[in-house]
């Protein structure tokens, strides 16, 4: 057995089995070097496992229940419908233990090491595994890389921890549904997650803190979001304060704030949380490897991801970076990169992102509200979703398109989209500015007929003439 004065030497050892720190794991040990991963519970990290996949999963089987209730409108007929929970709960498992499979094997073929257990740090660069299957092994690396990632963060309001929550987590995992789900927060994770229980049939109130949904974002597509709520029947509740949090989740559960001065009362059968994340950073002896922390908790890293000891990188959203998977997958190849004695950092670097409510939210590059806050001008393009034949095929119009073009130039900035598939055509804009294109290319460019990418000719027709 390995102990703290004769651990076992690896060329790379990462905590967390993250997208990021599994493909560092695979890439090195492909090339021969030592590698290995520390994982607790969720190999593959928490996308494929309970976050990004299972909810993708879990949405499109409410789209396709939306789609059923809608038949008639597409000329098809139904009756005696009901949504089946545990059906849904099922495909959702069985996709997740295929992804878990698929992990395994890229382990085992790349020679990569997989180390359930709980990981600390004992010294600099070295790790104590508390192994699940009991026992204890004592790691060092030249390199080690912090991937742990980030969990629900439940709010110290009084009565919310004992009232046992939802986070994403237990309301993937629900056989059945909800009679009132209440979701505490308007971000990602709660629109998405409401929209989906709305679809299975759930009653659903959002209570949230700031003066409206997606807060961060253009007021355009908040209102399109509380729009969308209140068409489907959500109850949208924004300016709350909590107070406190009465009952148990699962059987009676009140929720009391204050609004504008006023006690507001909400009651239901479910609570979920969806308020923000906090990092998975505590307990695992940071002081004692050199490694400090940054603002709410985050491991202070530099551009190059580096920490505060030597030797030690953090990716992902224990270090602060956005919280998206393809942003901790890019975490892994500036790494991947530094670790081979180059340069690579995050400075700059292209933040896209897709909301996945029906339609979707997508964005990339600069919101008008960004812009205007960083004194940058631009020409500003936009069209309604209906002006994309394709959307009429699909009876699908809900939404728009924008585009911010420089003002002494035709450099695209940004480009928002709330609307069907808005995530793929985001990737096609996206491109273009990642090849420096103006916004006459896209403009002038043949597109297939009828598609949803052919919107972009018609919005940057759109585009008004330098002044």
């Amino acid at each position: 057995m390995s102990t703290l004065n004769s651990p076992e030497e690896y060329d790379l050892v990462v905590l967390g089995s993250g997208e990021g720190g599994k493909y560092l794991a695979w890439t090195l040990a492909r090339q021969g070097k030592r590698a290995a991963v520390i994982e607790r519970r969720w190999i593959g990290g928490s996308c494929p496992n309970i976050a990004c996949l299972p909810s993708k999963n879990i949405i499109h089987s409410a789209k396709v229940a939306s789609l059923f209730f809608r038949s008639s409108e597409f000329g098809i007929s139904k009756r005696d419908t009901y949504i089946d929970m545990g059906a849904v709960r099922e495909r959702k498992r069985k996709m997740v233990t295929d992804l878990v499979d698929i992990h395994v094997d890229n382990f085992h073929k790349s020679g990569a090491e997989l180390v359930m257990g709980t990981g600390r740090f004992v010294a600099p660069r070295t790790l104590e595994v508390a192994l699940n299957g009991g026992g204890t092994r004592v790691l060092r690396g030249t390199n080690v890389v912090l991937n742990t990632g980030s969990r629900a963060r439940i709010d110290n309001v009084p009565g919310l921890p004992e009232s046992n929550p939802l986070t994403h987590i237990e309301a993937l995992e629900l056989d059945h549904i909800p009679g009132h789900l209440i979701i505490i927060g308007g971000g990602y994770i709660g629109l998405e997650l409401a929209q989906a229980f709305r679809r299975f049939g759930s009653a659903v109130t959002i209570l949230e803190r700031n003066g409206r949904l997606a807060h961060r974002e253009d007021e355009d597509i908040s209102h399109a979001l509380e729009d969308l709520c209140r068409d489907e029947g959500i109850g949208v509740e924004t300016n709350v304060t909590l107070s406190r949090v009465d009952g148990k989740s699962g059987g009676w559960v009140k929720v009391v704030g204050v609004r504008d001065g006023a006690e507001f009362i909400s009651e239901g059968t479910h609570l979920l949380v969806a308020g923000g994340r906090k990092p998975n950073n505590g307990g695992l002896g940071l002081e004692k490897a050199g490694v400090e922390l940054a603002e709410h908790g985050f491991i202070k890293v530099n551009e190059r991801l580096q920490t505060t000891a030597e030797g030690v990188w953090a990716i992902g959203d224990c270090a602060g970076s956005p919280h998206f998977t393809h942003i901790c997958f890019d975490d892994f190849r500036i790494v991947r990169d530094n670790i081979a004695g180059k340069n690579r950092v995050t400075t700059g670097r292209q933040v896209p992102f897709c909301m996945f409510t029906d339609p979707e939210f997508a964005r990339i590059g600069l919101s008008e509200t960004e812009a205007k806050a960083r004194g940058i001008p631009y020409r500003l393009a936009k069209i309604p979703a209906g002006a994309i034949l394709r959307t009429r095929t699909l009876s699908e119009t809900r939404g728009f398109l924008k585009a911010l073009v420089a003002t002494d130039s035709d450099q695209i900035l940004g480009f928002t989209m709330f609307g069907v598939e808005a995530g793929e055509v985001m990737a096609t804009v996206q491109v273009a500015m990642l090849g420096g294109l103006p916004y006459t290319a896209l403009r002038d460019a043949v597109l297939t007929h009828p598609t949803m990418q052919e919107g972009l000719v018609v919005l940057f027709s759109t585009v008004p003439a330098r002044t």
